[in-house]
C-alpha cells in the first residue's frame, strides 16, 4: 500500500531512474498530493489475472512545456475513452510506460478507477515510444491514443513499432509539442514476460534510500544507492556535438586530474575517464550536484557546477537478450562508438 508520505521518495526514485531525462517530477507531485485517493494499492502482477486487460499511460513530447501548458485533472480520460471504444470493452488496470522521471508518476493519476499494476514499459527514461518494451517484443494488437490538439484525439494501431513513434510524434507536435499518450490492447498476462515487474517498488526504495543519505558523502550515497560512483569535480566545458547537435558532450575536470567527458540527448548515455568508456546505456547513469545533492537533468549540467557522476545497474530485463539490448545502447542513437563491450 502506497501512503502520500511516500510520494516524496517515490517522486526522487523516478527522478534518479530518469537517468537525466523524463521531466521533472515536480508537476505530477502536486497533483497527486492533493487527490483523495490515498492511500493507493499497487498491485504485484502476480496478483492478478493474466486475462485482465491493462493499458499504460505517459506525457509525450517536451516535458518542459509542461509548465506553460498545465493538464486538467483527468489528463487521460478522453484518450481512455477512445481506447476503450476501439477494443470494445473496458479496461480495468493501468501501468506506466516510462518508469523514470515524471511518467513514473502518471498512472497514480488514475488510482481512483483503475487497478494500479507494479509493472513498467522501460525501467528508465527513453526517448522513443518504439523503446517500450511490448513494442520491442512485438506484442501484436497494440493501440495508442493521444492528444491531437483543440481536444481532438488520434488512434494508431501499427503492426510495426516505429509506425507509432511517428505518428503519435507528430500529433503531439500538432498539439502545441507535448500532450497526453495511452496505451492499450495488452494484457496483465503481456507484462509478465514484457515488462519489467517491481518497477514502482524498486523505484520507492532507491528513492528512501536517496533520502536518507542524500547529505552522507558522496562514496555513502553511492553505495546506499547500489550504483557506482564513477566521476566527480567541476564542470568546465559543455559543447553540442558537430555529427549530432542533439548530442552534448560535458567536460567535468576531476579530482587527481582526471578528465570525465559525460555524453547525453535527452538522457545520459555514456561517461568517458581519460578517453575510456566506463559506462553507458541501459545503464542507468545519474549525475546530481555534489553541493546541493539535488539530481539533475541532463539540460542542467552547466558550466562551473561541482557535479557527481554515478552508474546505477539497469533493468535486467533489458540484457536478457541481444534483440532488446540493441534498442536501449549508444549505437541505437547514432552513437556507434560509445557501446560498452
Amino acid at each position: 500500500m502506497l501512503q502520500r508520505d511516500d510520494l516524496t521518495a517515490l517522486a526522487r526514485g523516478y527522478a534518479l531512474l530518469g537517468s537525466g531525462g523524463g521531466g521533472s517530477t515536480t508537476m505530477l507531485e502536486l497533483m497527486l498530493a492533493g487527490a483523495g485517493d490515498w492511500p493507493i494499492e499497487v498491485t504485484p502482477i502476480s496478483s492478478l489475472d493474466p486475462a485482465t486487460p491493462c493499458l499504460g499511460v505517459a506525457f509525450v513530447g517536451s516535458t518542459m512545456l509542461l509548465g506553460e501548458k498545465l493538464p486538467g485533472l483527468e489528463p487521460f480520460s478522453r484518450l481512455l475513452s477512445a481506447v476503450e471504444r476501439w477494443i470494445g470493452h473496458p479496461v480495468p488496470a493501468v501501468c506506466s510506460l516510462e518508469g523514470g522521471g515524471m511518467n513514473g508518476l502518471a498512472p497514480l493519476t488514475l488510482a481512483g478507477t483503475h487497478v494500479v499494476v507494479d509493472a513498467d514499459c522501460t525501467g528508465r527514461a527513453l526517448p522513443g515510444l518504439d523503446q517500450m518494451s511490448l513494442f520491442v517484443d512485438r506484442i501484436p494488437g497494440l493501440v495508442f491514443a493521444c492528444d491531437t490538439g483543440a481536444d481532438g484525439v488520434a488512434l494508431v494501431e501499427a503492426h510495426r513499432a516505429i509506425d507509432a513513434e511517428r505518428v503519435v510524434r507528430s500529433a503531439v507536435i500538432q498539439a502545441g509539442g507535448v500532450g497526453c499518450a495511452v496505451l492499450g490492447g495488452f494484457t496483465v498476462g503481456d507484462l509478465r514476460e514484457h515488462a519489467i515487474g517491481g518497477h514502482l517498488a524498486h523505484a520507492l526504495e532507491l528513492g528512501r534510500a536517496y533520502l536518507a543519505s542524500a547529505a552522507a558523502p558522496l562514496p555513502l550515497l553511492a553505495d546506499a544507492l547500489g550504483a557506482e560512483l564513477l566521476a566527480e569535480g567541476r564542470i568546465v566545458s559543455v559543447a553540442p556535438s558537430a555529427r549530432d547537435p542533439h548530442v552534448n558532450a560535458v567536460e567535468i575536470s576531476g579530482l587527481a586530474g582526471a578528465v570525465h567527458r559525460v555524453v547525453s540527448r535527452s538522457e545520459t548515455l555514456a561517461v568517458l575517464t581519460d578517453g575510456r568508456l566506463v559506462a553507458s546505456a541501459p545503464t542507468i547513469i545519474v549525475v546530481v550536484d555534489a553541493v546541493s545533492r539535488e539530481i539533475l537533468e541532463a539540460t542542467e549540467l552547466r558550466l562551473a557546477r561541482n557535479v557527481a557522476v554515478l552508474a546505477i545497474p539497469a533493468p535486467e530485463w533489458w540484457n536478457a537478450r541481444p534483440d532488446r539490448r540493441a534498442k536501449v545502447i549508444p549505437s541505437a542513437y547514432g552513437l556507434d562508438d560509445l557501446d560498452a563491450a
